[in-house]
């Protein structure tokens, strides 16, 4: 499969390097606004691009993607307020997107755990939920994509959320229900970026001939 790279930072690398071991090419590397112009030949070899960038860049890089005939898989967080509008030019491209807060297969199970969870504590309001999320000093959005999630997934109101920032942390979130009696807590820490790589690279393979909009939990079966 080849492959472009929107964003040429640290996880374009180490989707770079992964990729290569697996067996596909990276035709395409994408990382300002001139490359966007000076490469458009290259990045008609792609079968997939794979976004990797900043959340004020993102969605405007996912429009050029489809635009330009390409199915997109979007790593970056922090640009949903925009999302409705480009998967509805995905739709009248009929495109392809994939989007994730997190492509780390482990959080996605963790992600899973998070909903069981919430419903066994339903009837239980004792318990206080809370969630941590710890990152690397570089990451821009707080709270994190996949701290959203989370909270997402909780049915309950107020739900707190500290952002961390410190070091180079790839990427460490905790559930946390506290009562007077116990503590219960789920916790995904991540040990390197690979683990998000690999995921984007499963995701660029589910993706490629596909046409629509698709998550993690199409592509791990979790619907």
């Amino acid at each position: 499969m080849n492959l472009a790279l929107i964003g040429y930072g640290k996880m374009g690398h180490a989707i770079e390097s992964l990729a290569l071991e697996r067996g596909h090419a990276v035709v395409c590397t994408i990382d300002n606004i001139q490359e966007w112009e000076s490469k458009q030949d290259l990045l008609r070899h792609a079968d997939v691009a794979v976004e990797f960038t900043m959340p004020s860049i993102a969605a405007d890089n996912i429009r050029r993607c489809l635009n330009a005939n390409i199915p997109v898989v979007c790593g970056t967080t922090g640009w949903y307020d925009a999302y409705d509008d480009v998967v509805a030019l995905c739709q009248t491209k009929q495109g392809a997107l994939f989007t994730a807060t997190n492509f780390s297969i482990g959080m996605n199970i963790m992600f899973a755990l998070n909903e069981h969870l919430d419903r066994l504590m339903a009837n239980l309001p004792e318990y206080r939920v809370g969630i941590t999320e710890i990152h690397h000093i570089h990451k821009l959005d707080a709270p994190s994509g996949t701290a959203i999630t989370l909270r997402q997934q909780i049915h309950r109101d107020d739900v707190p959320i500290e952002s961390i920032r410190e070091g180079e942390v790839p990427g460490t979130h905790t559930v946390r229900y506290d009562s007077e009696i116990d503590t219960i807590s789920l916790t995904h820490e991540a040990h390197s970026r690979k683990g998000l790589a690999l995921g984007a690279l499963l995701a660029a393979e589910f993706l490629k001939d596909r046409k629509g909009v698709f998550t993690m939990k199409d592509m791990l079966a979790m619907n």
